[in-house]
């Protein structure tokens, strides 16, 4: 389904963003992984040449030259962007009494900043091609906190905001911009967690990064014209409990 698409995804080195890039590979699509962890890159893209074709780009997304240049050379290189996942993220737990202004710099710039000018510079390449995707990675953590957690929590729900102003911004240019909040999603061994983790969740079961995935494959999907400016929840029912 995604033999002919190019989708960059921030973020991809590691976590959530690795499991996406590998199930778009597998759906034959042309990635373009963005990540500042050089190493991670190199070892994700030797993965999945074997599948697909893959370029890489490290910068950090807190500068916004190197966003732009970045996406200038993708255009060069690979003539058009079909789907931009905004999945890059940082995060760090501190009591508001002890937050740095550096450390609230650098989470905004990366969280929020960043997901705004690379959405930015992509939707300037979809436009030229007639319509794209874009996905912004939220968390539950805009919807619901806890202690020490302001300057993530307004990271992430900045781009619940973001999501449905760009939808309605990039609308008329055939762009749809929708949202996913993970929950506790799993990035280590699974195997390490305990009943009582899983039993927590209404579903039964922690969240892994393929149900992320598998969820930017369905808002993606060429024939889901339809849904833009949403928000999807993905945390096995806790925000409701």
């Amino acid at each position: 389904m995604f033999s002919e698409s190019v989708v960059v995804i921030t973020g991809s080195a590691n976590g959530i963003g690795k499991e996406v890039a590998r199930q778009y590979a597998e759906q034959g699509a042309t990635l373009i992984l963005v990540d500042r962890d050089h190493d991670g890159l190199a070892k994700m893209v030797k993965q999945l040449r074997k599948q697909t074709e893959v370029a890489e780009y490290c910068i950090d997304l807190q500068n916004v030259s190197a966003i732009t240049e970045t996406v200038e050379k993708i255009e060069k290189n690979f003539r058009k962007i079909d789907i931009l996942i905004n999945n890059a993220g940082i995060s760090r737990f501190q009591s508001p009494y002890e937050l740095s202004e550096n450390e609230w710099d650098e989470i905004i710039g990366t969280n929020l900043k960043g997901s705004f000018f690379m959405a930015r510079e992509c939707a300037k390449v979809m436009k030229k091609h007639g319509g794209g995707k874009i996905i912004n990675l939220s968390s539950t953590r805009a919807l619901m906190s806890e202690p020490g957690g302001e300057a993530y929590g307004a990271s992430k729900g900045g781009l619940l905001a973001l999501t449905h102003s760009l939808a309605i911004s990039l609308g008329s240019d055939h762009i749809q911009v929708n949202c996913i909040s993970p929950g506790w999603i799993h990035t280590g061994d699974y195997e390490e967690l305990s009943t009582q983790d899983h039993q927590q969740h209404p579903s039964g079961r922690v969240g892994k990064p393929s149900d992320i995935a598998r969820a930017c494959l369905f808002l993606t999907n060429p024939n889901n014209d339809f849904i833009t400016g949403e928000n999807i929840v993905i945390d096995g029912g806790m925000t409701r409990k």
